[in-house]
C-alpha cells in the first residue's frame, strides 16, 4: 500500500517499535493529523477471547463523556405516544410501517443510529440484510432496543457508542476529533477501555487486552501499553 507525503511524514514522529503510554500516544495523534478536516481519532483494541464462541462475545455500548464530536442522526421506530416522545427528544426520523417501506424501496439511510420500542422489532427485524451489514441493527445490549426512546436519543446525542467484536477479535471505535486535544480524548479512552473491562466474558482465560492502538483518520497507527489494563 502506497502511502502520500503527509502520512510518510507522520510515521516518521512515531516509533514503531514502542509502546506509548495512552496520554503520550494520543498527544502523538494529534501530531501527526495532517488532513485539513479534523481527524477522528480511532481506538482499535484486540481481545484475548475467540469471537465464534457464543460464551465468549464482548458487545455493548458507553457514553463517552466528551461525546464524538459528530452530530448523530437518528432513526426511531416507535408509535403513538412514543414516537411523540421520539419527536420531542430530537430524533430527526421517527416512523413504522412507513419508515420500514422508506428504507427497503427507497434505500433510505440518511441517519447514524437506529432505536427502536420492542414492540416494532417485528417490523425492524425484517430489515436485518440492509441494517445488520451496516452496523445499524437496534439491539437490547446496545439500549437501543427500548420504551424509553427519549433517554435512548439523549444519550445516542451525548456520544453513546456501541462496541462489538470484529472476525479477528478486535474492537475498533472513535473516540473524539483531534481537536478536542489530549485530556478529553483521554477521558473518552478512559471511558470505552473500562467498559471492555467490565465486559470481559468469564470463559475469557488469560491476557485480555492483548494490544491496544490509537490513530487519526489519515495517520499511523500509535501502540499502546496493554499492561496497565488488567481486569
Amino acid at each position: 500500500m502506497k502511502h502520500g507525503k503527509k502520512y510518510i511524514d507522520s510515521a516518521k514522529l512515531v516509533d514503531r517499535t514502542k509502546q506509548y503510554e495512552a496520554a503520550e500516544a494520543l498527544e502523538l495523534c494529534i501530531k501527526t493529523a495532517k488532513a485539513k478536516f479534523d481527524e477522528t481519532v480511532e481506538m482499535h483494541v484486540r481481545l484475548g477471547v475467540d469471537s465464534r464462541q457464543a460464551d465468549q462475545q464482548v458487545r455493548g455500548a458507553v457514553v463517552l463523556p466528551n461525546g464524538t464530536g459528530k452530530h448523530v442522526r437518528v432513526a426511531v421506530f416507535a408509535k403513538g405516544d412514543k414516537a411523540d416522545a421520539a419527536t420531542a427528544a430530537g430524533a430527526e426520523i421517527v416512523g413504522a410501517e412507513d419508515l420500514m417501506e422508506r428504507i427497503q424501496k427507497e434505500g433510505f439511510l440518511d441517519f447514524d443510529v437506529v432505536i427502536a420500542t420492542p414492540d416494532m422489532m417485528g417490523i425492524v427485524g425484517r430489515l436485518g440484510k440492509i441494517l445488520g451489514p451496516r452496523k445499524l441493527m437496534p439491539n437490547p445490549k446496545a439500549g437501543t432496543v427500548t420504551p424509553d426512546v427519549a433517554k435512548a436519543i439523549t444519550e445516542a446525542k451525548a456520544g453513546k457508542i456501541e462496541y462489538r467484536l470484529d472476525k479477528t477479535n478486535i474492537v475498533h471505535c472513535p473516540i473524539g476529533k483531534v481537536s478536542f486535544g489530549v485530556d478529553k480524548l483521554q477521558e473518552n479512552f478512559d471511558a470505552l477501555m473500562g467498559a471492555l473491562l467490565k465486559a470481559k466474558p468469564a470463559a475469557a482465560k488469560g491476557q485480555y487486552i492483548k494490544s491496544c492502538a490509537v490513530s487519526p483518520t489519515m495517520g499511523p497507527g500509535i501502540k499502546i501499553n496493554p499492561a496497565k489494563f488488567t481486569v
